[in-house]
């Protein structure tokens, strides 16, 4: 079934990281994602794009546990620095458990479980989230090639399957730290990512 997206108005978004502009998506009538973008998406040229899933922890409250609050900024950084470029804000908390589900997991991993079995004790998958929303999203806003950044080799198959090329992958390693350095070896190990632990 084919994901049901509004979109809304744009409007200037002015930053710490720079002059962009902001639309959101309402999928489905209730679930509201935003495109920080900056620059003509419109030409044909692949755009220098981040697919960056909510998380309140890392992203508003400076969380260390994970690394996405510090993607989140280098990304913003390198679009402003391109000139060109969109990020993605997707309402996917918790890798798409939500916040409720994804603090019952910190608990778990409080006790020394990783965050993939803290999931799957849950009852849920290692990661829940989806993304052919993401490449609708792309296709409206006018483009349909990326260079990507990200780590996660499966990101890029998901929107590939949903009609979207990435041309290029740009590595988005930042924040690691004592803290979410279980995390992150995690993600490499069991989930696949492609962490180089540069910082």
């Amino acid at each position: 079934m084919t994901t049901k997206l509004v979109q809304g108005p744009v409007g200037k978004l002015p930053s710490k990281f720079g002059q962009f502009n902001i639309v959101v998506f309402k999928e489905d009538d209730f679930l509201d994602h935003a495109v920080i973008f900056k620059g003509d998406l419109r030409t044909g040229e692949p755009v220098l794009c981040r697919i960056h899933s909510e998380c309140l922890t890392g992203d508003a409250f400076g969380s260390l546990r994970c690394d996405c609050g510090f993607q989140l900024e280098a990304a913003l950084r390198a679009i402003e620095k391109e000139g060109r470029g969109a990020l993605l804000y997707m309402r996917q908390e918790g890798r798409g458990i939500g916040l409720f589900n994804k603090i019952r997991a910190y608990q778990l991993q409080d006790q020394g479980v990783d965050t993939v079995d803290a999931n799957v004790r849950l009852g849920f998958p290692a990661d829940a989230r989806k993304y052919e929303a993401c490449s609708q999203i792309m296709k409206n806003m006018g483009f349909d090639k990326v260079i990507l950044m990200t780590n996660n080799p499966a990101k890029i198959h998901d929107i590939e399957q949903h009609g979207i090329t990435v041309v290029d992958r740009k590595p988005i390693e930042y924040g690691r730290n004592e803290y979410n350095e279980f995390y992150l070896d995690t993600k490499e190990q069991r989930m696949g990512h492609l962490l180089h632990h540069q910082d």
